[in-house]
């Protein structure tokens, strides 16, 4: 009885699971039936087992819709979705098709495909059919084909200044602000007194009449047109001194000699070789200061010897040596000793010299010299040439005595004297300094004094501190120099720290193969490339491309102070530079330069300032015939070849070696009036 309820339950079960399974399968066919009609077809997969447990047999229940026509394109009109861990099997399983391998990468950039600093990079081809014309017509062309769309910004012609400005200096010879000094005494009139915002320059400063192209170096050390630097006063002041001389009607002549070297700068620079051996012109002497400077013979003939010289003196009653020494081709800047901090950072020059260049180096607690210290390199030379080193007279042995005082308390060691010159160095470290009695003036400076800070700062009556580290101190000899990462590329205050000696080597290549690329197309050995102005130097790579690139042409590179102070890393390459806001005019004179070059500088400065007043500025400081080189966004160019039309230059809008879709362009300009 038992054994038959048992059993006729299991049937009970039996029954009940397939009568649901009969329902199941009865309610999917009609629901099937019933969405079949639309736009989208159903076809049903059923699996099953009649004890219950999984088979391994299927089966497939066919909708009504069998043998009919369907458009699937609505079934796959829909964007595909991301490949899952199965579907990446199936690639590797060969049933689907595997895509083409991406193109080569080539790196056009200092950052590779990583997001890491890399010198392994190219600049791209360089279209040297495309170049060599770059210099014919002043059309701005689009290479794509489209109608450019040029901004509808316009500037007006600009007009010539009065003969009266044509050496004129807008932050020098502003009479204005000079009668409103105080004080006149420390030579404050010599120092910079720009024009107020707004009352700038508006015109084009002119040049002589009878203005020639400048005399080729090296023939521009010893020649230049008469009617280029048309005074005679230092020939009637100098002449018997073999500053310089006539030579016809038509030219200056400059024998080498100055005050007080008159049998010429060779001899001079021979002596003072012998004076101090290790004072090698060439090779640990690189960067030299020329203080009162004359016509800067003392710089030209240290060319030859592979030295670069900064040679620097006051527009005072020989306004126009300057003038004269870059005309001759000599790097040289209009600048004074007086209340402010010269515009070049600490331990900048491996010797600073002084031939009779009428400085008072003991007043005021001897802040001019403590300013010479300041920007001697430590371990660098001193030299002093003048009358109270020789002469016995009582006033300039007073003179002497002070002298000797002040330096042996910056810790100078006076390394020798003789005849008329005497030589000093600089200590390497802090330890003399330190160990100086309690109470010695001049003190240090504050901790907090940067000596590198050089804009508008007033000079400090104390002494700069060395790095703890060595810094500056350790500089190979040249021309090694000027590749090695030099250590204080550190200490400049940049968005990198591990990268730098990467970023630092890129940039050199950068500029190199596109220097190198400009003496190929453009011939640049061809142009009379002499005076050279880098805008916007960075590390001076693009002067350091110009060295590499064998071009006989000088690199003043400038450093504006809307970015890092790298004028440190200039110097230390052996190179030569000064701080700059082109905001204000540059303290140079009219015509002073061959080349300008401008990369990355409007699209920056534009924030700060309107961009004809650089781009008149450039035109002052251009020598008619000369030419610039402006690689900058691509918003900027409109407005900067209105600029250049406007002032009679002759401009052409070029792509770079990146092709017609890069976001910059180079804008090359002749200035074809004098």
């Amino acid at each position: 009885m038992k054994l038959l309820g048992h059993v006729d339950s299991l049937k009970s079960q039996t029954s009940i699971k397939f009568a649901a399974f009969i329902f199941i399968s009865v309610a999917s066919f009609y629901l099937g039936k019933h969405w079949s009609d639309g736009s989208r077809q159903l076809i049903f997969f059923s699996r099953q087992s009649p004890s219950g447990t999984t088979s391994s047999s299927s089966s497939i229940a066919l909708s009504p819709n069998l043998n009919k026509e369907f458009n699937v394109s609505a079934l796959i009109d829909t964007p595909e979705p991301p490949r899952s861990a199965k579907s990446e099997g199936k690639w590797a399983s060969g049933s689907l098709k595997a895509p083409p391998p991406p193109p080569e990468f080539k790196i056009y950039g200092i950052v590779d495909e990583n997001g890491t600093m890399s010198d392994k990079f190219e600049i791209g081809e360089f279209d040297t059919d495309l170049v060599e014309n770059w210099d014919n017509g002043t059309e701005v062309e689009a290479e794509t084909g489209k109608e450019e769309v040029r901004s509808t910004f316009r500037v007006k012609k600009f007009g010539f200044c009065g003969e009266n400005m044509r050496e004129y200096i807008p932050c020098l010879d502003n009479v204005e602000a000079i009668k409103r000094l105080k004080s006149t005494e420390r030579g404050e009139r010599f120092e910079r007194h720009c024009p107020e915002k707004g009352k700038g320059l508006n015109c084009l400063v002119p040049a002589p009449k009878g203005y020639c192209p400048p005399i080729p170096w090296p023939r521009s050390r010893d020649e230049v047109w008469f009617n280029n630097v048309p005074h005679t006063r230092l020939v009637e002041d100098k002449g018997g001194q073999n500053w310089i001389s006539r030579k016809g009607k038509d030219k200056f002549k400059f024998p080498g000699g100055g005050t007080q070297f008159i049998h010429g700068a060779d001899q001079y620079l021979n002596q003072i070789s012998k004076m101090v051996p290790d004072i090698t012109f060439g090779h640990h002497i690189r960067v030299v200061l020329d203080v009162g400077c004359g016509v800067a013979s003392f710089g030209a003939y240290l060319m030859s010897r592979n030295v670069i010289t900064m040679s620097v003196a006051p527009k005072d009653v020989h306004e126009n040596q300057i003038q004269f020494a870059l005309e001759r081709g000599v790097p040289a800047m209009v600048a004074a000793f007086a209340t402010r901090r010269l515009l070049y950072p600490s331990q900048a020059f491996d010797l600073i010299h002084c031939s009779r260049c009428r400085i008072n180096w003991t007043r005021d607690d001897g802040i001019l010299l403590l300013e010479v210290n300041r920007m001697l390199r430590a371990g660098g030379y001193f030299a002093w040439a003048a009358q109270p080193v020789y002469k016995h007279e009582e006033a300039l042995e007073e003179q002497w005595e002070e002298m000797l005082n002040l330096t042996t308390r910056l810790c100078w060691n006076l390394v020798k004297k003789e005849g008329y010159i005497a030589i000093w160095q600089k200590p390497l470290d802090n330890s003399c300094y330190l160990s100086r009695e309690a109470g010695t003036s001049p003190p240090f400076c504050d901790q907090d004094d940067d000596p590198d800070n050089v804009w508008y700062v007033d000079l400090k009556a104390c002494i700069s501190r060395l790095p703890e580290n060595g810094y500056g101190a350790n500089v190979a000899p040249w021309p090694a120099r000027l590749q090695i990462p030099p250590d204080r590329l550190q200490s400049i205050q940049i968005d990198s720290y591990i990268a730098r000696k990467e970023l630092f080597r890129a940039e050199s290549k950068y500029w190199n193969e596109i220097v190198d690329s400009y003496v190929r197309a453009l011939h640049w050995k061809k142009f009379q490339l002499r005076n050279v102005l880098d805008m916007r130097a960075s590390f001076g790579g693009f002067a350091a491309a110009i060295i590499e690139n064998q071009l006989d042409a000088w690199v003043l590179n400038v450093v504006p102070i809307s970015g890092p102070n790298t004028l440190p890393v200039i110097y230390d390459r052996g190179l030569i530079g000064v701080m700059h806001d082109w905001c204000e005019p540059f303290d140079t004179y009219p015509r002073t330069y061959d080349f300008l070059h401008a990369a990355g500088l409007f699209s920056i400065e534009r924030k700060r300032c309107n961009m004809s007043t650089i781009m008149l500025e450039m035109d002052r400081i251009l020598r008619p015939g000369g030419r610039v080189y402006i690689r900058d966004s691509l918003d900027v160019m409109d407005e900067l070849e209105d600029i250049a039309k406007a002032m009679g230059w002759r401009p052409t809008l070029r792509d770079t070696s990146e092709g017609p879709h890069a976001s910059y362009r180079i804008l090359t300009c002749d200035k074809r009036h004098g």
